[in-house]
């Protein structure tokens, strides 16, 4: 049989100890200094055993104070977070997003956590994909992918446009000063075959033959091309980090529209709560970041910076007498 527990004299005790005042601990409790030390003392009677040295300037806890106090914080701690747990049960709310890759980790991973902050009722599951995305048969609420807008059967919202630019290591941005340059270069493709010719097109030079390898994703054609293997064409919208740490440089300023990011969802599924959170805070945030951007968002074209002699320095007159 379990024995009595006297929970207030026990809170009070707990809050006390952690908090070496009766007069903080009955603010925390909201009781006055007087109950809390009546609690306390009553609790160390009960036990046989003084729980404090009451001391002029404040409170030490005895050996027996502080054997019982991390014990009874972690009991405190695990009703809590049980209370907690069964509170939120009935009001989390699951939002399962498929994303396609490059826009998860050019942009929503770094700000994912602002949406949870806001709010902590909905449980996200994100998936990222290829951009190949069944919303239905994935199981998805919501969809954020790339293209024209045109899926069948499906609610889009316009989020962002992804014009499509160049981007080299270093090294191969130092061979490169204008676009034909690039015919001599291994040009990586995505399975859009239209890209590079129409990028050539708009930079006004002939379009190679291009037989680099194709990729699924911007994200790995990048990785491969900070890697030195060749020259991707990628939203550069998705690669500023990349770009600001010189990983990759951008060498030309021509870009060609391929396509925009979107959210989508099906026309038959039912807006809940959590999806019209998830949306109106993507689209809420996609503002405050233009707000924040000078106008264009253009990446700057970037080059590696051409290394200088240095210049020998003037010789002292000491120097100079040696010398002669």
């Amino acid at each position: 049989m379990r024995r009595h527990l006297p929970l207030n004299a026990l809170r009070a005790f707990e809050a006390s100890a952690r908090l070496l005042s009766f007069t903080r601990a009955g603010m925390e409790l909201r009781v006055t200094q007087t109950a809390i030390s009546h609690q306390v003392k009553q609790l160390e009677e009960s036990l046989g055993a003084s729980l404090f040295r009451r001391l002029p300037r404040g409170l030490v806890l005895t050996d027996e104070g502080l054997a019982l106090l991390p014990v009874l914080t972690d009991a405190l701690d695990r009703i809590g977070a049980a209370i907690d747990r069964i509170e939120a049960k009935g009001t989390r709310e699951v939002v399962t997003v498929g994303c396609v890759t490059t826009f998860a980790t050019g942009w929503l991973l770094q700000r994912v956590d602002r949406f949870k902050r806001a709010h902590p009722y909905v449980d996200l599951r994100l998936l990222t994909n290829n951009n190949r995305v069944d919303i239905a048969g994935d199981g998805l609420d919501l969809a954020l992918r790339f293209g024209d807008g045109s899926w069948h059967g499906t609610e889009a919202i316009h989020l962002l446009s992804a014009p499509l630019s160049p981007v080299c290591c270093p090294d191969a941005a130092s061979r490169l000063r204008k676009p034909s340059d690039l015919a001599q270069e291994f040009l990586l493709r995505s399975y859009r075959a239209e890209e590079w010719p129409l990028w050539f097109a708009v930079a006004g030079a002939p379009c190679p033959k291009i037989q680099g390898p194709i990729f699924d994703s911007s994200v790995a054609m990048a990785e491969a091309a900070a890697r030195g293997v060749g020259v991707g064409l990628v939203p550069i919208a998705m690669f500023g980090n990349e770009l600001a740490s010189g990983r990759l440089l951008r060498p030309f300023a021509a870009e060609v529209p391929a396509g925009s990011y979107w959210l989508t969802w099906l026309k038959s599924r039912e807006v809940t709560p959590g999806m019209r959170a998830f949306r109106d805070w993507l689209l809420d945030t996609l503002r405050a970041d233009a707000r924040e951007t000078e106008e264009g968002t253009d990446a700057p074209v970037s080059r590696p910076k051409a290394k200088t002699k240095a210049k020998p320095k003037a010789k002292t007159n000491a120097a100079k007498k040696r010398s002669r």
